[in-house]
């Protein structure tokens, strides 16, 4: 919801600041609409050469999480913590059997029903089951060395798929000027065709064609740009929870004690979410 509130600023300082400065709002209004069919018309188009469906439904969703922010709050990375680990202490104590049942159908394990924020989230879920199906169908002793490369690659994978709006987003931040001056320029073709018209009506003409190169310039640097920004953030922050479940795995097949694979798991979390010490152990211990 900030970044609602950073684009109302960002208009009513940009247009306020012109009025109040004796500027002509009339003007620019009276070129927006057609000047805005012309940028942002050009700036779809090139998208849609650039990307395909999937792309655009992505870059969609990723507009939905600029305005929402992050998905998980501190609360669901303790949640992650006790999650993971519980089902590890299962598989070290109680053996595959017992573990099998919830991560081949986490919709219908008590431990997952438990966390109910993780199921939606499909790429968390993969991460937990198939790191540990890959325990339960390994012959012999796996190498935690091994387990945490392959865990390394699957969150390796998910980030540069999960970043690709963020790259189309800056992509078309970067052709916004010039598809401004673009309209500007269509703007000037105009205005050079009735150079006999009045100096009046010409000024009116030439004002309304620079209008074109503001609005790329301030699509490009004050909306679409730093959009691109917030959503790479949001996007960087949800993937922290993925490397708590990496910490837990591997911690745990080094055979480490628990407080060390939890705190292990508990200093991988940024510090505006990272649980103190005691609320995670407690935590863990009602969850048991």
């Amino acid at each position: 919801m900030i970044s609602v509130l950073g684009l109302v600023v960002l208009i009513v300082m940009v247009f306020g600041g012109f009025a109040l400065t004796g500027g002509n709002l009339g003007v620019v209004l009276h070129a927006l609409p057609h000047e805005m069919l012309i940028i942002g018309g050009a700036a779809a188009g090139a998208t849609l050469v650039a990307t395909d469906l999937k792309g655009i439904k992505a870059m969609g969703a990723g507009f939905a999480a600029i305005v929402k922010g992050p998905r998980y709050k501190k609360a669901d990375y303790s949640a992650a913590i006790f999650l993971t680990a519980r089902l590890m202490k299962m598989f070290r104590n109680d053996g595959a059997v017992a573990v099998e049942p919830h991560i081949e159908d986490p919709g219908s394990s008590s431990i997952f029903a438990e966390y109910p924020q993780f199921l939606k989230d499909h790429v968390f879920v993969h991460l937990v089951t198939d790191s540990i199906r890959l325990l339960v169908v390994s012959t012999g002793t796996l190498s935690p060395y091994a387990v945490e490369e392959v865990i390394d690659t699957a969150i390796e994978t998910h980030h540069t798929a999960a970043l690709k709006p963020v790259e189309r987003l800056q992509t078309m931040s970067d052709a916004l000027p010039a598809l401004g001056i673009v309209a500007a320029v269509l703007g000037v073709i105009k205005t050079m065709a009735s150079i006999d018209k009045p100096p009046a009506i010409l000024g009116a003409m030439i004002g309304s064609a620079l209008v074109g190169t503001f609005l790329g310039v301030l699509l490009s640097y004050g909306i679409v740009g730093p959009a691109a920004a917030r959503l790479k953030a949001v996007l960087e922050a949800d993937g922290e929870i993925y490397l708590v479940v990496r910490r837990v795995i591997v911690a745990s097949l080094k055979g480490q004690p628990q407080p060390l694979v939890i705190e292990a798991a508990r200093t991988a979390i940024g510090p505006d979410n990272q649980p103190s010490f005691s609320e995670v152990f407690d935590g863990l211990r009602a969850a048991r």
